[in-house]
């Protein structure tokens, strides 16, 4: 036996070669591949929507929008368009989550930064203080590259339509005036198309950042098959 596996040794390691090969590619065939949700304004948490949206079942996308950015530029969906991107609400003085969100948008930037197919959006919920100029400070101090990432300001109503019509992502303010929000944690995963993807994520939980990079590498992929 061993005297036949020495004379006939490269046709047994071409046999267990092409014997990986065939286990591999029927494993890969029968493995279903992982696609992302297009989710509508139904399936959110209702605190999250306005009430015209609640019960919108298909074709839900983002509204279009005009806002200004740190460096006083006008920003409209154009500048998003064939862009997987991903979108927040903060403040600049907010003293609780936005930092841990900025920090966490950050580790997002970095990872795309070369990436011209990603990019991020975060809207200021106090749009009266947040000016370009004060936006203009804060990018600068949190590292924010022009090129990538763009903190919005706006008219305040629509800002608060943008969050509760389009992106579903931030409570009323029960108490404030109106147009007032209380902003969540949430990241939301928008697609070339202006749709909502897969879920939010909670842009303080860095297992949840890192699910959202994984989720953006399967988005993107499904862009070149």
């Amino acid at each position: 036996m061993l005297e036949f596996l020495i004379k006939n040794k490269w046709r047994a390691l071409f046999m267990l070669v092409l014997s990986t090969v065939i286990f591999l590619a029927i494993q890969h065939a029968l493995t279903p591949k992982k696609t992302l949700a297009i989710l509508q304004p139904d399936q959110f948490d209702p605190t999250l929507v306005d009430d015209s949206m609640l019960f919108v079942k298909k074709y839900h996308k983002v509204a279009p929008f005009k806002l200004i950015n740190q460096n006083g530029d006008t920003i409209t969906e154009n500048d998003y368009k064939n862009k997987i991107y991903v979108a927040d609400f903060f403040f600049t003085t907010c003293p609780t989550i936005c930092p841990t969100m900025t920090k966490n948008m950050s580790v997002l930037q970095e990872e795309f930064k070369d990436d011209e197919e990603v990019v991020f959006l975060s809207h200021s919920v106090t749009p009266e203080y947040d000016t370009p100029a004060i936006l203009k400070a804060y990018a600068i101090e949190k590292g924010v590259l022009d090129y990538k990432w763009n903190l919005v300001t706006g008219k305040k109503e629509e800002i608060y339509n943008l969050a509760r019509k389009s992106y579903l992502a931030v409570k009323d303010a029960p108490y404030g005036g109106q147009y007032d929000m209380v902003h969540t944690e949430n990241f939301i995963l928008v697609d070339k198309e202006g749709r909502l993807r897969s879920r939010t994520y909670d842009g303080t939980d860095m297992e949840e950042i890192e699910a959202l990079i994984d989720d953006i590498y399967i988005l993107k992929a499904s862009y070149s098959e």
